[in-house]
């Protein structure tokens, strides 16, 4: 199967084998990338963020089943973390979802770590873009948390959503400076229960002492999700953000920067590689840390030989 001529002409299971081949780092992932690269950029991306137990999932279903009411076909990556004993991603509640895999407007992808420290936020791109090929109009990437990981995977987002829940007490203040600077819109979830009007006045406290806000302050929206209350509102929010960024040059800006970006996350993977090759399938870095430990020589000389032979060659 040519997987990638199979995705541009709309095959679900092509596109599964696409994210596949991404996700494990197969041999033929970067062709396939390259032959849809050119049918990329008319998606628009949706970062889904916010603490685990937000009810992001939920969400997630909600929002997409609203964007199918107004004729757009989804995609949806959830990032779970990896179990490092199954080797496969978390779905949790994710089974909520289960309907929505009946519709053929939608299509719904985990993505888990396999054990690697780096790396995932290159691999959910290149979902993205195996998605956007796909013909998906607008794209949801999901995350389980709030740390670096997540922020480095929600820079692909062109709009990005935070999930927060009343009642969590001094998180808020734990995770504010990472969702001050990612978060385009703020949902507060579970809104039915108390203290939500409290969490609404922290967020906008929080905002009003933002000294880099630019001309787009974050709208909150109070949403319960199991209920479907504040999901049409809270869409009519995110295409606001949408119509503002593409109106004033910050969506272009965005995914220049996003260019930019995932160009550097490809060289740095590639040049890992190639010193895994050098080192670790040869051998050599057994001795090299065996020297090191003698103390016949230390970490940053080795590097910097490492560096030096690489350069030469």
């Amino acid at each position: 199967m040519d997987i990638a001529a199979e995705v541009l002409k709309g095959s679900r299971l092509a596109l599964s084998r696409a994210i596949t081949a991404i996700e494990n780092e197969r041999a033929d992932a970067t062709d396939i990338m390259k032959a849809l690269y050119p049918h990329t950029g008319h998606a628009y991306v949706l970062g889904i963020t916010g603490p685990p137990g937000a009810g992001k999932s939920t969400m997630t279903d909600k929002l997409a089943k609203e964007y199918r009411k107004r004729g757009k076909t989804v995609g949806i990556i959830a990032v779970d973390p990896t179990s490092p004993f199954s080797g496969g991603a978390i779905l949790g509640d994710r089974i909520r979802m289960n309907d929505l895999t009946l519709d053929e407007g939608v299509f719904i992808r985990s993505m888990g770590t396999r054990g690697s420290l780096g790396g995932l936020s290159h691999k959910t791109a290149d979902a993205v873009k195996a998605m956007d090929a796909f013909g998906k109009d607008v794209i949801f990437v999901e995350t389980v948390g709030v740390g670096q990981s997540e922020v480095d995977i929600v820079r692909a987002a062109d709009t990005t959503m935070v999930v927060l829940i009343p009642g969590m007490g001094d998180d808020i203040q734990a995770i504010k400076a990472g969702i001050l600077e990612i978060g385009d819109v703020f949902a507060i979830n579970k809104s039915d229960l108390d203290g939500a009007d409290k969490l609404v006045r922290e967020i906008n406290m929080m905002l009003d002492l933002d000294d880099h806000m630019s001309d787009w302050r974050p709208p909150i929206r109070k949403v319960v999700a199991n209920r479907g209350e504040g999901i049409t509102e809270l869409v009519d929010t995110i295409e606001e953000h949408r119509s503002h960024i593409e109106e004033n040059g910050v969506l272009a800006e965005r995914r220049t920067r996003r260019t930019r970006d995932e160009m550097l996350d490809i060289l740095h993977a590639g040049v890992r590689r190639s010193i895994e090759s050098r080192i670790v399938d040869t051998g050599r870095l057994d001795d090299y840390v065996a020297r090191i430990k003698a103390h016949e020589t230390d970490p940053y000389t080795v590097v910097g030989g490492i560096m030096s032979e690489m350069l030469t060659k």
